[in-house]
C-alpha cells in the first residue's frame, strides 16, 4: 500500500482513535466501542479497513474473544512546502539498518552482534538492568527528538536553497530548471528519465534541458544528460 493510501485510511479521526488505544494494549471489539462511544458494527467496520491495510493484526484467546493489536512499525511523512507536496512511509523499523551510507547524518553507534532489532544487547537482557535499560531507552528517544528537530531544520534549508537557486537561474522557468539540475545532481539521465524523475512531458522539459547545456550548466553525449562539473 502506498502513502496516498495510507493517508485515506488514517484521514477518518476514529481510525486514528483505534490505532491510538491499540498502542496501549490489544483490545477486543467492546473495549474499543465502549472508548470511542461508537457501535460495535462500525467498530469492526474500521478494523477491516485497517487490517486490509496491514495496520492491524487479531488474535483469539482461549476463551474465543478475538483481540486486536498493531501489527508492524510504519511511519508515514507527510511535505508541503512552496516546493513539494507529497508523502514517504517507511517499514519496518529496525535498529540493524546501515547508516553508513548516510553521508550527511553523524550517530555514535554500540556495535554489538548480540544486538536485537530493539537496539538491546542479550547481556542487557540477561542482566535485568532496569535502570541502565531504562537510561537506553530514554537516550534514543532523544535522539528520535534531535533527528525530528534535524529534520524541520533540513526542511528549512532546502527551502532556502532552491529559493536561491531559483533567484540565480533566473528564469522563467527557473523551478522546471532547478528540478531538472537536482534530477542531474542524482546520476546522469536521458530525457525519458528525466521526464519521469520532475513530472514533466518530454517535449516540456527539451528546451530546458538545451537551455542548461548552452550555458555550460550541463552536458549531453549521445542522449545522456549530466552536470557539468561531474566526472
Amino acid at each position: 500500500m502506498d502513502s496516498a493510501e495510507f493517508l485515506d485510511i488514517l484521514g477518518n479521526a476514529n481510525r486514528r482513535r483505534i490505532l491510538r488505544l491499540l498502542a496501549e494494549r490489544p483490545c477486543y471489539v467492546t473495549e474499543i466501542s465502549d472508548f470511542l462511544g461508537v457501535s460495535p458494527k462500525a467498530v469492526i467496520d474500521h478494523l477491516e479497513k485497517l487490517e486490509a491495510a496491514g495496520l492491524v493484526e487479531s488474535r483469539t484467546d482461549k476463551k474465543r474473544r478475538k483481540y486486536f493489536s498493531i501489527a508492524r512499525h510504519v511511519r508515514l511523512e507527510v511535505t508541503v512546502s512552496p516546493y513539494e507536496f507529497g508523502t514517504k512511509s517507511a517499514y519496518p523499523a529496525s535498529s540493524r539498518l546501515d547508516l553508513t551510507s548516510c553521508r550527511q547524518l553523524s550517530i555514535e553507534l554500540e556495535h554489538d552482534p548480540d544486538a536485537t532489532d530493539s537496539g538491546v544487547t542479550a547481556s542487557d537482557v540477561e542482566a535485568d538492568d532496569v535502570v541502565s535499560l531504562t537510561q537506553a531507552l530514554r537516550d534514543v528517544q532523544q535522539l528520535e527528538n534531535e533527528l525530528s528537530l534535524a529534520q524541520r531544520w533540513a526542511q528549512g534549508r532546502l527551502t532556502e536553497l532552491r529559493e536561491h537557486l531559483e533567484s540565480v537561474l533566473d528564469d522563467d522557468q527557473s523551478r522546471l530548471l532547478a528540478n531538472l539540475l537536482l534530477a542531474l545532481a542524482d546520476e546522469p539521465a536521458d530525457i525519458e528519465e528525466l521526464s519521469r524523475d520532475v513530472g514533466a512531458p518530454p517535449d516540456v522539459i527539451e528546451e530546458p534541458l538545451s537551455e542548461l547545456v548552452a550555458e555550460g550548466i550541463a552536458e549531453e553525449n549521445g542522449g545522456t544528460y549530466r552536470l557539468a562539473d561531474e566526472e
